[in-house]
């Protein structure tokens, strides 16, 4: 039986490299908070395809393809089309800083944790890549984790077009469902998109977890969902 993953060392590596922002973690005792559920779920859900929309510096990628690294199969499609608050403007992005425009550093960073063939990075935008899914020849998503745009109207379509590749069972994650100022301030939607998205019972079972910045855990009810909730 070959070693798991989350030795002392790679979880180091993770806050040195993958740097957690709002994920309830805390680096002097190396707890990564939100990052063991990610990592958990994947162990225990076994999904084929993981699909992850956004990510500063790739901390839930990473802690997701561990996941599917030790249990020997599955892939993970990761889509950011690597904005900057001052290349591309705050309409694009906040938080966003160009850590994934060079192919080369990309696969070298996730290398780093050894899940460079489990990742493939998307240079799109969420709508370049949905537009382009059945071409791309994708597996069904069985875990969508969503950390893009956050503005109301990005994280609808983001989540909605995700749930258009998903299933009964299937589980979409949706970080930032606590930052309270950027919701007043309508630099963000994630909470009201979240609230509408409880109200379906029928089609939604929802988790949040309040802590730090906040993520929330759907499970989706029923098949063909996104066609009930526009």
């Amino acid at each position: 039986m070959r070693d798991l993953s989350l030795t002392k060392n790679i979880i180091e590596d993770i806050f040195r490299h993958a740097k957690p922002l709002g994920h309830h973690e805390e680096s002097a005792n190396l707890n990564l908070g939100f990052g063991f559920i990610y990592y958990g779920l994947v162990r225990s859900l076994r999904p084929r395809h993981i699909a992850v929309i956004g990510s500063g510096f790739g901390f839930s990628v990473v802690c997701l393809a561990l996941g599917l690294k030790d249990n020997g199969f599955g892939q993970l499609s990761f889509v950011d089309p690597s904005y900057s608050l001052l290349k591309d403007g705050p309409l694009k992005t906040i938080g966003g800083s160009s850590h994934w425009d060079d192919p080369e550093e990309v696969h070298a960073h996730f290398e780093r944790f050894g899940v460079s063939r489990i990742v493939s990075h998307f240079k799109k935008t969420s709508e370049q890549f949905f537009n382009e899914y059945h071409q791309l020849n994708l597996k069904p998503i069985d875990i969508g984790f969503i950390d893009g745009n956050h503005s109301f109207n990005d994280v609808k379509h983001d989540f909605l077009q995700t749930l258009n590749q998903t299933r009964k069972n299937s589980y979409i994650l949706l970080h930032d469902t606590n930052i309270f100022i950027r919701e007043i301030l309508r630099h963000a939607g994630v909470k009201r998109w979240l609230n509408i998205i409880k109200k379906h019972e029928d089609f939604f079972e929802v988790v949040n977890f309040p802590f730090s910045s906040g993520v929330a855990l759907v499970r989706v009810l029923q098949d063909e969902t996104w066609e009930y909730v526009q």
